[in-house]
């Protein structure tokens, strides 16, 4: 009874014996409004920035969704609404009656969509698939590579690029800002941005989770023992950079080619990262696998076989290309 009191108090001036037409009508409209509304199924529409309160009736009308689209405008403004009404897509449910169709709209509990970014895409790549969605709107500037973390993010249609993307950032910073302090003591790794450039690196030489700390800890181990890293993934970034991928096998000469990315020319970390690497690989990084091992090869299963010694690494690899000469048969 209350809404209908308000209304009541609303109109409270014109309460007289010659207006009883106004009374009733004012009891009707209260019984439009909190009637249940009269769509079946749930539904989701979109209102446009800047929309009016009449342009608004008229869509949730359209679509079914009320009962009276004059109903509907005269209770918004009595109740002085009309400017709180939010812009957006929104989820109507199954026989939500005005009144709750007005709060949905004016608490802008929008429809949000799930965009899943994957592990180990480059900075480069990450935009051309938000460029890509047609529920985000604006431009954006390709960021620094491996600042982003991959993840799925749950984003409002018309949100801009920029402000999804600095969101990603804001959260990569989050990660590595609480999984630094616990990581691993004795690591040859000197900073935060280190272990992002080690965790792009394990990202792209692996793709199955069980395996991450135990290609950090071959990795790690490199590093101690001032060996070389010999990744096939960092020379790729050196010849293609952003684009992420060869699209071919790599070349002899591409392995003795000397960039700052050739793992098998340089005794460290390249420069920069060349992925973007998800929050299971940097903590792989910061928390390797209790091993001894200095090498890995695939081992024909879509994972990899790990050895301690050259003698054992060059076995392996030799089973390896005959796996592979089986395949090509």
């Amino acid at each position: 009874m209350q809404p209908i009191l308000f209304l009541l108090n609303r109109f409270r001036s014109f309460l007289l014996p010659s207006a009883l037409l106004v009374l009733l009508a004012l009891i009707a409209m209260g019984g439009l409004i909190f009637m249940p509304g009269p769509q079946a199924q749930g539904k989701q529409i979109e209102l446009a920035r800047g929309s009016s309160l009449r342009a608004v009736a008229a869509e949730l009308d359209s679509q079914g969704l009320l009962r009276s689209g004059f109903v509907f405008r005269a209770y918004v403004r009595a109740r002085g609404q009309a400017s709180a009404l939010q812009a957006g897509e929104f989820s109507i449910p199954a026989g939500a009656n005005m009144e709750a169709v007005l709060q949905i709209l004016i608490r802008g509990t929008a429809v949000l969509h799930p965009i899943t970014i994957a592990e180990g895409l480059t900075s480069q790549n990450i935009i051309v698939q938000l460029r890509g969605l047609d529920l985000l709107q604006g431009e954006v500037a390709i960021p620094a590579e491996g600042s982003l973390l991959p993840e799925t993010y749950k984003v409002p249609r018309g949100m801009s690029r920029a402000k999804l993307v600095a969101q990603m950032s804001r959260a990569q910073k989050s990660v590595i800002d609480e999984l630094w302090p616990k990581r691993q003591a004795g690591l040859p790794i000197k900073s935060q941005q280190e272990a992002i450039i080690l965790a792009s690196i394990v990202e792209r030489e692996t793709a199955m989770a069980e395996e991450r700390p135990l290609v950090a800890a071959v990795f790690v181990n490199r590093l101690k023992k001032r060996m070389r890293l010999q990744s096939d993934p960092t020379i790729i970034y050196g010849l293609v950079g952003g684009q992420g991928k060869l699209g071919r096998p790599i070349r002899r000469s591409e392995i003795r080619r000397h960039t700052p990315y050739n793992t098998y020319r340089i005794k460290a970390l390249p420069p920069t990262p060349i992925a973007n690497p998800g929050r299971a690989a940097i903590a792989a990084v910061l928390n390797p696998a209790d091993s001894q091992a200095l090498y890995f090869v695939a081992d024909g299963t879509g994972g990899h076989v790990f050895a301690n010694t050259l003698a054992e690494h060059n076995r392996n690899v030799r089973r390896w290309r005959q796996i592979e000469k089986q395949k090509n048969r």
